[in-house]
């Protein structure tokens, strides 16, 4: 193992024993050293740094601006114990972040979703079960992915139908109501896993063929896979489920086609938005407030509400 190989894997366990979660930083900076002993450096300089980040074909202004950022992070650190380390200067690669429009699936894209998914090969039975009723599950909540997944069998009380979201994004806990059949349908669900898995192994609600937690990773490979299966994602060369909405999307719908129900039911929604902010667990209302400006038919609403609203108090 190379010094800077060393270094690095020292940098993340320090990172992680300091409660970073480094979702993709450890594999991307793992790539980076790789690439550097493979030009023989053994040490970071900025021009190979951005050589990194250049011969990573395909990649967005964003991501290489991402990626540069994670190398700056790691020569930061490690020009305390090496002096020959470059370090990156900020705003070398700038892009502003722009939020990715949100897609909005139809009510019959998510039936087929969850049809398809229930139809995914299973050993034990229980895959199709999973992922079929854990994707309707985002879709009829709002939940984040994380937030579904990191429920345990205490937070799903299905007597008062609520599920107890605990310490998620940004360190925020909440209830999340459910509805008299999606309590039938969970129900069912923990009915089917607990006759195949009589012993309890782990306290999670959603679980995989081997007894375990299911995963991030898992879930949206076989999001893709079934994405793939109903037309949802079109074929990319390298990519073996192609490319299309995203899991992450069911939320924005779920936002989505709430405003643009309020604004039909002639409901005030500027009164109400800071309720629906609470209810997803969003800092500030204005985060939803973004949608206004990200979905078409809610701008058109929006604005022919003020509109109509200028014309009424009109003299």
């Amino acid at each position: 193992m190379s010094d800077l190989r060393k270094a690095l894997e020292e940098y993340i366990a320090l990172r992680r024993c300091l409660g970073a979660r480094l979702r993709g930083v450890d594999s991307a900076l793992r790539k980076f050293v790789a690439f550097a002993e493979n030009e023989g450096a053994s040490y970071v300089t900025i021009d190979l740094a951005l050589r990194w980040v250049r011969q990573c074909n395909g990649k967005d202004p964003a991501t290489s601006a991402s990626r540069l950022q994670m190398v700056r992070g790691f020569a930061t650190w490690h020009s305390i114990s090496d002096s020959r380390t470059g370090i990156p200067p900020k705003g070398l690669l700038p892009h502003r972040y722009r939020r990715k429009t949100p897609y909005i699936y139809s009510d019959e894209e998510i039936e087929k979703l969850v049809l398809a998914a229930r139809k995914l090969p299973s050993s034990k039975g229980l895959r199709g079960p999973t992922y079929s009723i854990l994707f309707g599950l985002l879709a009829v909540t709002g939940m984040r992915l994380c937030e579904a997944l990191a429920l345990d069998r205490e937070d799903v009380d299905l007597k008062e139908r609520v599920l107890a979201i605990r310490l998620t994004k940004f360190r925020k806990s909440r209830f999340v109501p459910i509805h008299e059949s999606t309590c039938e349908i969970l129900a069912a669900y923990a009915e089917k896993r607990d006759r195949i898995f009589l012993k309890l192994v782990t306290d999670a609600f959603f679980i995989s063929e081997q007894g375990t937690r299911v995963t991030h990773w898992a879930t949206r490979y076989n999001f893709a896979k079934v994405s793939r299966n109903v037309g949802l994602r079109v074929p990319i060369k390298g990519r073996r489920h192609g490319r299309g909405p995203r899991l992450h999307d069911m939320r924005h719908r779920f936002v989505a086609r709430t405003l643009v129900d309020w604004y039909r039911a002639g409901i005030d929604v500027e009164r109400a938005i800071p309720r629906l902010a609470t209810y997803l667990g969003h800092v500030h209302a204005n985060e939803t407030y973004w949608y206004l400006e990200a979905v078409p038919e809610l701008l058109e609403l929006a604005t022919q509400r003020f509109v109509n609203g200028r014309k009424e108090i009109r003299p």
